[in-house]
């Protein structure tokens, strides 16, 4: 038995503003309105689904979505973040400010959108063999 993930809902405080954040950085198509989401297709199977909340902004729990890329890939999101001058990171703790890592002897970038969700873009997958290699 195989299980593929079909969906997944991230809430924010402007659905569409943080759906469009997301496919614009990624070079994906433009966000469409499935019921109360702003559907974001990130491969044939899977959308990521933005709903706006219904509590304080501040109630918001942050998630941390991790996309793997061509190294192609890479080199197009990591010039568009750069264009718009965002903030990025080498880690999830925003602790190496704009910099990017080389983990598994690929290349990772965090940024984080909108409403605070943490965004990776990562060109090798990480395993426990690799994850202490070129932490840089």
């Amino acid at each position: 038995m195989s299980v593929h993930l079909d969906h997944t809902i991230i809430h924010a405080t402007d659905k569409f503003a943080s759906a469009r954040f997301l496919a614009d950085l990624a070079g994906l198509d433009e966000p469409t309105e499935f019921g109360p989401f702003a559907a974001v297709s990130v491969a044939d199977d899977l959308t990521i689904d933005y709903a706006e909340h219904v509590v304080k902004p501040d109630a918001i729990v942050l998630q941390h979505l991790a996309f793997r890329v061509s190294e192609e890939e890479f080199d197009a999101i990591f010039a568009r973040i750069q264009e718009r001058e965002l903030p990025y990171w080498a880690d999830p703790y925003h602790q190496k400010p704009q910099q990017i890592n080389h983990l598994a002897g690929g290349r990772g970038v965090y940024v984080s959108d909108p409403d605070g969700h943490a965004i990776e873009f990562l060109t090798r997958k990480h395993s426990l063999e690799n994850l202490g290699t070129g932490a840089s």
